[in-house]
């Protein structure tokens, strides 16, 4: 029984299962799922794609040098049937995927070394860049600090200052829109308040008029 890989994703196509497809000069392609037969027909490059074995080859997330790697080299040589030797033979591919499991390991370490610090390190650039809108220290814990032996004057330095947000682009322009309607209304509001003023001035005060000379039409 002979397990392909699949010409797209480098995955295990085991018998029965996946698709193949026979081009017109007699060339065999095996798929292990209809994903990777899709992506084959729209002339995808697997190297651009980041889920194939071919992506993290080239981006070395995975080995390529190895001597564990050359026994899954396609071999079309016919042997003779051996008992002893299919027995080593059989010792062998255990022993072959042990050693190439623990490789893996120590080269996944090697390549995750220093991530921690650099995550770290952007973190505390993040929070150097926006360490306006912390909030502030309450005051259970600044008694905390003091009985750790912190001065005021380091307190104060641990303490971000809150400054004002800053407005930028089209929120000036937004701002600067309704600073001016403001004031158009503040205009109109003196105006309408002058008006009423005059308004007054020509109310004339009838109770204190003698009325008895006066002619009234009716």
């Amino acid at each position: 029984m002979r397990i392909e890989t699949c010409y797209f994703c480098s995955r295990p196509a085991y018998p029965s299962k996946g698709i193949t497809f026979v081009r017109n000069d007699a060339r065999v392609f095996r798929f292990c799922r209809s994903k990777c037969h899709k992506n084959f027909k729209m002339k995808r490059n697997p190297r651009k794609l980041k889920w194939t074995k071919a992506f993290r080859k080239a981006a070395g997330k995975e080995m390529t040098v190895d001597s564990t790697l050359q026994f899954a080299v396609r071999r079309n040589e016919p042997v003779r049937y051996d008992r002893d030797l299919m027995g080593k033979t059989l010792k062998a591919m255990e022993r072959v995927s042990e050693i190439r499991s623990r490789r893996e390991r120590v080269f996944y370490k090697k390549r995750m070394a220093g991530k921690k610090e650099r995550e770290l390190a952007i973190a505390r650039k993040l929070v150097a860049e926006n360490e306006h809108l912390l909030p502030r220290l309450r005051g259970s814990e600044k008694r905390r600090l003091r009985e750790q032996g912190l001065t005021e004057e380091e307190i104060e330095e641990i303490e971000p200052e809150r400054e004002r947000a800053k407005a930028f682009g089209g929120e000036k322009k937004r701002v600067a829109i309704a600073l001016e309607h403001d004031e158009d209304d503040d205009e109109e509001q003196d105006e309408m308040d002058d008006g009423s003023d005059n308004d007054d001035e020509g109310d004339v005060d009838v109770e204190g008029m003698d009325v008895e000379g006066m002619e009234v039409d009716v």
